[in-house]
């Protein structure tokens, strides 16, 4: 007896669940996400208390190596949050005040949605 195999090629399409929310809560999530690491945070507190560029190794700041950081500094950059400027063989590192800015804005509107009721108990 032999068999005979045949392969059948199906487009299937492929939604992400966070496609599934509306883009205010993506934009919201995507940028908390973005602070849901103490590195990072770390690294935001480090660039906000220095006010000024930094070029170097942040990573002599932190308790983790340089390539650990710098994936951390990746994903803070693509969020938005810091500016990264290449300068020969260093790269600048710099706050984006602007979207700080917004970030504030949206966690405060966001958090200003929890009112809690007088006389809230929860039993």
């Amino acid at each position: 007896m032999s068999y005979v195999y045949v392969e059948f090629k199906i487009k299937i399409m492929v939604i992400a669940k966070t496609a599934l929310f509306n883009e205010n809560l993506q934009v919201k999530a995507s940028l908390f996400k973005a602070l849901a690491h103490p590195a990072r945070l770390q690294i935001l507190q480090f660039l906000a208390e220095t006010k000024t560029c930094i070029s170097g190794d942040i990573s002599e700041e932190l308790p983790l190596g340089r390539t650990t950081v710098n994936q951390h500094l990746k994903e803070l950059k693509n969020a938005g949050l810091i500016q990264g400027q290449v300068d020969g063989v260093k790269t600048n590192y710099c706050l984006d005040y602007a979207k700080i800015e917004e970030m504030k804005d949206l966690l405060s509107s966001f958090l200003n949605e929890f009112e809690t009721p007088d006389n809230f108990c929860c039993k």
